[in-house]
């Protein structure tokens, strides 16, 4: 059975995933502008790339019918091309004029903060939930 203790882990894995996915959009925001990184290149957008993690109870089941946590495998950089724009004058620009701009679309990147925000409030009812549901549970005993 899923304890208390199990939900407010599970939701506590959500929250942690949430904070890590809105410092990748504010670095991608901070760096919309970013041409020339320590590669030489154009900043590249950046998402985490989230995987499900089996809860281990402590009689050694994972994975109690399908329920898991979430983890954050990795750090993925966004493979589409920036944006090319003439401007000869730029430090950065190649020899044809050109300068490459990162490959961010800040109103996409506000909407992922949006909905990453909006995932972390989710999770913390959860866990406001889950505490008063045991404090309701302490109370009846």
């Amino acid at each position: 059975m899923l304890g208390a203790f199990s939900a407010m882990d599970i939701a506590a894995s959500g929250l942690t995933a949430q904070r890590t996915r809105m410092n990748t959009i504010a670095s991608n925001l901070a760096n919309a502008r970013t041409t020339k990184t320590e590669d030489g290149t154009a900043y590249r957008r950046i998402d985490p790339l989230f995987t499900t993690v089996a809860l281990d109870h402590q009689g050694g089941i994972t994975g109690e019918r399908g329920v898991s946590k979430v983890g954050v495998e990795r750090l993925v950089r966004d493979a589409r091309q920036g944006m090319m724009v003439h401007d000869p004058k730029h430090p950065d620009a190649d020899a044809k004029g050109y300068v490459e701009y990162p490959n961010i679309e800040v109103v996409e990147e506000m909407v992922n903060m949006i909905t990453a925000s909006r995932a972390y409030e989710a999770g913390v009812s959860t866990i406001e939930s889950v505490k008063a549901m045991a404090h309701s549970a302490l109370e009846i005993g």
